[in-house]
């Protein structure tokens, strides 16, 4: 096992980060029972508007495989067995069929998921001030996944970090703040309009991938949490990493997972963790282009606190 770098602090007082939230906050915004947040961005023209980026016919998975493996990076793996399978002694004719089950705790570090809304409370309260307390051993009766049963459909955006900065990845510790995002805009030649969904790599899969696992719940590159000034800015529909978005270790005096509390509780932005970006930042680097044509599939989980997913970009 490869050690991670040492982290780079870059610290928010609990004053600072009270702040921020309260200015973030759409809390009201879109009604006081609202549950879909900032997917009322995504309204029905943007979304056809998306749908023309389609130009090559080229898709892209933006997930990792299952895995099943336990190890630093992946402390609760995915359990994937058979149920079922064909035997040679049958009957003649007869229809043989293989079966399998999966189980897994979607929200653990190296899964792909999606989380929803009632995924995250700070100070007792969900997002839209909805008392944390309603969510129990039935699953969450509000902000569940199933308000993204339709689907997370629009533009997509990806903002290389480590492109930008002419690295090869972000080391453990490391934070993107506004600045930066504005930079590598600029870098790519694009611009994050509202209702985008963006994805924001920190070349965590490729050091990952070169250099081993480690434990990634301590030690993970992410955003600032000043750095969600720019998706209110945006007006963006929904944000992706190929981490978990958040820095560890924390960035915020006393906050464990400062973006997952600003994105989800403050702004009811849905936060997409653990992306396979590294075939999308490939591709887009090869075309030139930068915002394409994406898609999730959430599934439908009654209750649910999020979803296991497979995201498509479709260049």
């Amino acid at each position: 096992m490869v050690p991670p770098a040492e982290p780079t602090r870059c610290d928010v007082s609990a004053e600072q980060f009270a702040t921020l939230f309260r200015t973030l906050s759409t809390w009201g915004r879109w009604g006081d029972a609202d549950e879909r947040g900032a997917l009322h961005h995504l309204s029905p023209e943007r979304v056809a508007a998306a749908a023309r980026l389609v130009r090559d016919g080229i898709t892209i998975s933006l997930s990792w495989p299952l895995d099943t493996v336990a190890a630093a990076h992946n402390p609760n793996p995915a359990d994937h067995h058979m149920t079922a399978y064909p035997d040679a002694d049958t009957t003649p004719g007869s229809p043989q069929f293989a079966r399998d089950y999966i189980g897994v705790d979607f929200h653990s570090p190296t899964h792909t998921h999606i989380d929803a809304l009632c995924h995250v409370a700070h100070d007792g309260m969900l997002y839209n001030g909805t008392p944390a307390n309603v969510v129990g051993s039935g699953g969450a009766p509000a902000e569940s996944i199933e308000v993204v049963k339709d689907g997370l459909v629009g533009r997509g955006i990806l903002l290389d970090i480590p492109r930008l900065r002419g690295v090869q990845w972000l080391e453990p510790g490391e934070a993107v703040d506004h600045d930066e995002l504005e930079a590598a805009e600029t870098e790519e030649g694009v611009s994050v309009g509202a209702g985008d969904v963006l994805l924001v790599r920190t070349g965590h899969g490729r050091r990952l991938a070169e250099l081993g696992p480690w434990d990634t719940s301590n030690a993970m590159a992410g955003l600032r949490p000043t750095a969600l000034t720019f998706l209110a800015d945006r007006s963006v529909a929904a944000l992706g990493c190929d981490g978990n978005n958040d820095t560890a270790p924390s960035t915020t005096e006393g906050v464990g997972f400062p973006i997952h509390v600003l994105a989800i509780t403050a702004m009811g932005v849905h936060l997409l963790d653990y992306l396979q970006l590294e075939d999308l930042a490939a591709a887009c680097d090869r075309s030139g282009r930068w915002e394409f044509f994406f898609l999730a599939a959430p599934l439908r989980i009654t209750g649910g606190t999020g979803s296991p997913l497979n995201p498509i970009a479709i260049l």
